[in-house]
């Protein structure tokens, strides 16, 4: 539905205001999207944009999954300082003792649940080193 929806709005070449809190939908019907929290715009413009930069951690945790990565996790793991958001998609879950792909950073950890969820499987690690933040990946 969602698919022909966007079919006729491109045929009829009419714009659509749409209101909705499924950011899947959000994401797959528009053409610019606009985050509001608390009756406030945090973030305007390209469904994709707002979902791969995010521009506040709230729109980060509001349009998909994001893990934030905060104080000595963020500089060991990205090596930015401050707050930094992954996508969980973005992670892969490697076995200890595999090869990082090239370009890739890596941060050991364990491994504290596994969750099948169709399509995908949702993995929790908690970081080794002190920091206390856990992560969120999937895996195909």
């Amino acid at each position: 539905m969602q698919v022909e929806l966007k079919a006729i709005q491109r045929d009829v070449g009419i714009t659509f205001l749409f209101v909705t809190h499924d950011q899947e939908e959000a994401l797959t019907l528009s053409d610019r999207v606009a985050v509001f929290n608390d009756g406030r715009i945090e973030q305007v413009g390209p469904a994709a944009d707002v979902y791969e930069h995010p521009a506040t951690a709230f729109v980060a945790g509001f349009v998909g999954t994001s893990n934030l990565l905060r104080d000595t996790d963020s500089q060991r793991v990205t090596g930015r300082t401050g707050t930094v958001g992954i996508r969980p998609e973005r992670l892969l879950v490697l076995p200890d003792g595999a090869p990082v792909p090239g370009g890739r950073r890596s941060a050991r950890g364990t491994v504290r649940e596994v969750v099948y969820a169709g399509s995908v499987s949702r993995v929790v690690v908690a970081l080794d080193g002190g920091g206390g933040d856990r992560v969120a990946a999937e895996r195909f």
